[in-house]
């Protein structure tokens, strides 16, 4: 039997549009579908996110909560701190609680964690 692939990830919010569109911005993309539940996006990378609606929503807790969380790798000829900016410009936030300096931690507009690193695991 072949092994299972990673087709997508779902992220869950109170606003899945803004939150589409957030990413779609950062990491470049284009839309899926939009509705009323939910909107998908393919981003650059091949992988769909899918931004739910869901009632009551409540923000993560970083750090705290056990939360699966995206890693995002910055081109090589550009510095953390530019991409860090570029992210706080679309509506991200730079989390309270930096836990290294080789990355750094910063909020979608949901409230899910992300780290934006200029070190990636070798191929």
């Amino acid at each position: 039997m072949p092994p299972l692939r990673v087709v997508g990830l779902s992220l869950d919010s109170a606003d899945p549009e803004t939150l589409a569109q957030f990413y779609v911005d950062l990491l470049g993309g284009k839309s899926l579908w939009h509705k009323e539940s939910s909107v998908g996006v393919r981003i650059s990378s091949g992988l769909a996110l899918i931004a739910h609606r869901v009632a009551d929503y409540q923000r993560p807790i970083w750090p705290g909560s056990s939360i699966v969380h995206l890693d995002l790798a910055a081109d090589d000829d550009r510095d953390l701190d530019e991409c860090v900016d570029r992210a706080v410009e679309l509506g991200a936030t730079v989390a309270p609680m930096q836990p290294g300096d080789r990355w750094r931690v910063l909020l979608d507009p949901a409230g899910h964690p992300f780290c934006i690193t200029t070190v990636t695991p070798p191929e």
